[in-house]
């Protein structure tokens, strides 16, 4: 694989202008980030998007402030009015809570653009050229960092590419926005879990970069403006078309170049068949583009709250944190079993009985939500025995597949909504985002659910968004299957030096990977059936996560490992975090009791040579092992 280094702060991968990822490359850059380290924090210049705000998104802010805001007010940018109506009101609603109540204002621009002073005809059959709806929330700035809640939980806020688009119709020569003398207060929150604030910009050397594309600045440049930006507006009708039936398994040609190449095919029908996603009959319109997956929890939880009867919800197994934190903060609150094992469906089977005595006129729970396999414990629920409880007792499951995906899993069957993060291995190339809610027609709120969406579904997916993810995409299962292998040899060579598989004085304790954890389970939905287009059945996925005998050997096991390291996961290379670091830094006790320890290292495999990762994999246990 070879080392890599990326400096601190900057995109991962490089010269990536929407990169989703940054370089957080040793243990103590990630606690440092965390405490507000100023070496760390004055050198981000990118992020994870809904942590992150990006540079364009900023500069877009601050235009907006400049010529709306009055006294001290900061803003948040939506693609719709709905999306600024709810921001509006989480801010009112929470920070009455708080006792402090502040009232938030919209403002909207709809941006067009004009013909240039030269005479020259701009082509409004572009996405370029076409106009630009933008949702300005405008609120005091003591209240962002409630505003920064619903930019990270609802994943709803505006794409840097749409940022960067009415930037250009705007105006021109618009001068860059200076550094904030406190960019840790103005564009990250604390609260529970902080991340990623932007600074400044400096062009990184050029590093090893493992299989994918290695795009010069020049080359990106090219990609941006050329590839998504000139195309006509058509192409992002076609490039969601495409990608609805590639997500509900329906797509029996998939080399949409040949689409793309013949303007008259592309105006017809996709060639489609039976879904192969477990029930034949999902179609495409069953299928909803968002703009990241947590938008698409987040709407699956906001569609149950409008359809059913109020109730709590329940979260099963530890999930990634936004999850959680949608079902406490919208609605009537969860119930939460972090383990996600059997005994979690006992007490569960309590919850029920308990409440559906208290009112045996209403469901006892409105929704359950768990990943399979959930991130990073890798735990897969007992997924026919809940499906159970939800045909007893009335109630909504909600799967979120990232993880597993749907080339390794069938679990449509037994949920009644089918959440993915489309930004993970479905693109691979770490550069765009996009969320998937898929209904199961055959589901008992099938109905209920599907006229909900008729009536209120937004379609806030930029279509230049929606341009590069459908592009990412067309060989997300050849991908997949090159990363499951390299994520099963690497996992049986840790696994071998893990306490967990006998070996003699080891650093690593335990490899959570779904072949070892609640296997039964994984292996129940596992697709067994041998793909007739490249004959293999389906794997264990490409993401696993290693505990240690100390955190010292944490430590020096990351520090070691010659790969990216940053937030994400799902990327063509291999990227590695302290998982609780970044995401439980304010509550590692708590995290620590539901299994997820302070020095867990989550890595997410790539598509890089076998050979070439479990060198780099040794190099690592060898120095976590120096540390013994």
């Amino acid at each position: 694989m070879g080392e890599i280094e990326v400096p601190l702060g900057l995109a991962v991968p490089p010269h990536t202008p929407h990169a989703i990822s940054v370089s957080l490359p040793t243990w103590r850059d990630n606690v440092g980030y965390e405490e507000g380290e100023k070496r760390v924090v004055d050198s981000m210049v990118s992020g994870y998007p809904r942590f992150f705000i990006h540079l364009s998104i900023r500069k877009l802010a601050s235009m907006c402030e400049q010529k709306h805001a009055v006294g001290n007010e900061k803003c948040m940018l939506f693609p719709t009015k709905n999306i600024a109506e709810e921001c509006r009101s989480f801010i009112q609603r929470r920070t009455a809570l708080a006792g402090s109540p502040v009232n938030a204002r919209l403002v909207h621009l709809f941006i067009c653009p004009e013909d240039k002073h030269d005479g020259t005809k701009i082509d409004r059959s572009s996405i370029a050229g076409s106009c630009a709806d933008l949702h300005i929330v405008l609120f005091p700035e003591s209240a962002f960092p409630i505003a920064k809640e619903v930019w990270q939980h609802t994943g709803l806020g505006i794409s840097s590419r749409l940022a960067e688009k009415c930037i250009a119709l705007l105006v021109k020569d618009v001068p860059e926005v200076q550094r904030s003398t406190s960019p840790v207060s103005r564009y990250a929150t604390k609260g529970l879990n902080r991340h990623y604030s932007a600074v400044k910009n400096s062009k990184p050397p050029s590093p090893t970069q493992p299989a994918g594309e290695d795009l010069s600045s020049d080359h990106a440049v090219y990609l941006e403006e050329r590839y998504g930006r000139n195309l006509p507006l058509d192409a992002a009708s076609f490039a969601k078309r495409v990608l609805r039936s590639r997500v509900a398994g329906v797509l029996i040609n998939d080399n949409i170049r040949e689409y793309q190449s013949n303007p008259r095919l592309s105006q017809k029908e996709l060639v489609v068949g039976p879904s192969t996603r477990g029930i034949t009959d999902v179609a495409a319109d069953d299928v909803y583009l968002y703009p990241t997956g947590m938008s698409a929890i987040w709407s699956a939880h906001h569609i149950a709250l409008a359809v059913l009867p109020p109730a709590k919800s329940v979260c099963f197994g530890f999930p990634y944190t936004d999850t959680l934190k949608i079902l406490q903060k919208w609605g009537p609150g969860c119930h939460f079993l972090g383990f996600g094992l059997d005994s979690d469906i006992d007490e569960l089977e309590q919850i029920l009985e308990v409440e559906s005595k208290r009112d045996p006129n209403t469901p006892p729970i409105l929704a359950l939500f768990t990943e399979f396999p959930s991130n990073p414990l890798l735990r897969s629920a007992n997924l026919p025995r809940l499906r159970g409880l939800a045909d007893q007792y009335d109630f909504v499951i909600v799967i979120d597949e990232t993880i597993g995906n749907f080339v390794n899993v069938k679990v449509l069957q037994y949920a009644d909504i089918v959440v993915s993060s489309l930004t993970k291995v479905f693109s691979g190339a770490s550069n765009v985002m996009g969320g998937s809610l898929t209904l199961n027609p055959k589901g008992r709120h099938y109905t209920t659910l599907k006229n909900y969406l008729k009536d209120n579904f937004e379609d806030v997916y930029f279509g230049e968004d929606a341009i590069y993810m459908e592009r990412n995409s067309r060989d997300f299962k050849r991908r997949i299957r090159v990363i499951d292998a390299n994520a099963q040899a690497a996992c049986e060579f840790l696994h071998s030096r893990s306490r967990a598989g006998g070996a003699p004085s080891p650093a690593i304790k335990e490899v959570f990977y779904p072949k070892y954890i609640t296997r039964e389970n994984y292996d129940f939905c596992r697709i067994k059936d041998v793909d007739p287009e490249d004959g293999k059945e389906g794997g264990y996925g490409g993401l696993f996560s290693l505990t240690f005998t100390s955190v010292a050997a944490s430590k020096a096991f990351f520090d070691a490992l010659p790969c990216y390291k940053g937030p994400s996961l799902g990327t063509n290379f291999t990227l590695a975090c302290p998982f609780t670091i970044l995401a439980h830094f304010g509550e590692l006790d708590w995290a620590a009791q539901y299994g997820v320890e302070e020095g867990l290292v989550r890595i997410s495999v790539g598509m890089e040579g076998t050979e070439a990762l479990l060198r780099s994999f040794e190099i690592a246990l060898k120095a976590a092992e120096a540390v013994l």
